[in-house]
C-alpha cells in the first residue's frame, strides 16, 4: 500500500499535523489549570467549540472535497490550525476565555473541520477497495503514534520540565514556545500536502468520501469498502 504515492503522502501529512495537534492539545488544559486557575471541568469544556464546529462542518467539508478534490483543503486546513496555535500562544499573558481561549478554539475547529474529512478520504481512496479497512487502520495508527510522540517530545523542546508545573508563570511562558513550535509543524504539514497530494478523478473522490458526518479527529472510519457503508450519524 505504501507504494502508492498518494497513500504515503496522506499518512506523512497525518503524522506531521496530528503530532502538532496531539502535543499542544495535551498542554492547553494543563496551562489553563496551572497558570490561569481553571478547574479541570472548565479546562476541558473550554474546547467544546471545536466539537460543535466539527459536527456542523465536517460532512460539508467532505462534500466540498468530493467536488474540488482534497488538495486545497489539506493545504489550507493545517495553515488555519497553525494560526489557531499562535492564538493559543497568547495564554502566556492571559487566560480570559472570551478574548483568548474562545477565539483560538473557534479557529482551531475551523481548521480541523477543513482538513480532517478530506485527509481521511484521501488515505482511504489511495488504497484498493478490498484494503480500505487496513488503510483506515494504518492512518489511525499513524495519527495516534504521532500524538503520543509529540506528548513526549514537545514539552522537552519547549523547556517544560516537572518543575515548570510548580511555577505557573514559567509554565505559561514555555507553553508559548510549545505553541509556536506546533504552529510551525502544522504549517509544514500544509506545505507538504500542497506539494505531494494530487486531486483524484471526481469518480474516485465520490467513491472514497464517507457519507454523513463523523468525528474524524477521534478516529478514521473502519470498513472493508467505504462506498458500501451506510451513512454514519454523528
Amino acid at each position: 500500500m505504501f507504494k502508492s504515492r498518494q497513500f504515503t503522502a496522506a499518512n506523512a501529512v497525518t503524522f506531521v499535523v496530528y503530532g502538532a495537534l496531539g502535543g499542544l492539545l495535551f498542554l492547553v488544559p494543563v496551562v489553563l489549570q496551572v497558570s490561569h486557575g481553571y478547574s479541570p471541568v472548565e479546562a476541558g469544556a473550554s474546547l467544546l467549540p471545536v466539537t460543535v464546529i466539527m459536527l456542523l462542518l465536517s460532512s460539508r467539508s467532505g462534500a466540498l472535497a468530493t467536488r474540488i478534490g482534497p488538495r486545497l483543503q489539506m493545504t489550507v486546513g493545517p495553515l488555519i490550525i497553525a494560526a489557531s496555535f499562535l492564538l493559543f500562544a497568547r495564554l502566556e499573558n492571559s487566560g480570559d476565555y472570551l478574548t483568548v481561549v474562545f477565539p483560538a478554539a473557534v479557529v482551531f475547529g475551523l481548521g480541523v473541520a477543513t482538513m480532517v474529512a478530506p485527509l481521511t478520504a484521501t488515505a482511504l481512496a489511495a488504497a484498493p477497495a478490498d484494503h480500505a479497512g487496513v488503510a483506515s487502520a494504518v492512518n489511525n495508527d499513524v495519527s495516534r503514534a504521532a500524538g503520543l510522540i509529540a506528548v513526549a517530545v514537545l514539552p522537552a523542546l519547549a523547556g517544560i520540565t516537572g518543575d515548570s508545573y510548580l511555577h505557573p508563570a514559567a509554565l505559561a511562558q514555555d507553553f508559548k514556545t510549545a505553541a509556536i513550535i506546533s504552529a510551525v509543524f502544522c504549517a509544514a504539514g500544509g506545505v507538504l500536502a500542497g506539494l505531494t497530494i494530487t486531486n483524484p478523478s471526481r469518480k474516485k473522490c465520490v467513491e472514497a468520501t464517507p457519507s454523513g458526518s463523523y468525528c474524524a479527529l477521534e478516529g478514521t472510519p473502519l470498513g472493508t469498502s467505504v462506498a458500501s457503508q451506510p451513512a454514519a450519524r454523528a
